[in-house]
């Protein structure tokens, strides 16, 4: 399965959505982690540590900053920028579809943009 990690500003609701549609689904918020509040070069390095896709909806820096990471040849096993203009409801499904459909090899190394 894969796991996941959501940045500061990613949707709450979609969090909970999943865990509760999933009480299995790996997920951590970076509220819950000692990186809150940190750049995102330092959340993408965190989440390659974890072996975790990083969640966002900041479409204006992240994307840039994987690309270099990946660039440099530091891995990461993925980045999936979901539009903030997506239902709620959506992006629930759209998330446990691609976790329960694919492997985390799959998005290593790429950023990937939801709605599909």
């Amino acid at each position: 399965m894969l796991r996941f990690f959501a940045d500061e500003n990613f949707n709450g609701d979609i969090v909970r959505g999943l865990r509760l549609r999933d009480p299995g689904f790996e997920i951590v918020r970076v509220q819950d982690t000692e990186v809150v509040g940190a750049e995102d070069p330092v959340l993408l390095a965190w989440a390659a540590r974890q072996n975790r896709i990083l969640l966002t909806h900041d479409r204006a820096t992240m994307p840039d900053f994987a690309y270099q990471r990946v660039a440099r040849g530091e891995g990461m096993l993925g980045v999936f920028v979901v539009s903030d203009r997506m239902l709620v409801g959506q992006a629930i499904e759209e998330l446990l579809l691609v976790a329960g459909a694919s492997q985390s090899d799959e998005w290593a190394g790429r950023v990937f943009y939801l709605p599909l």
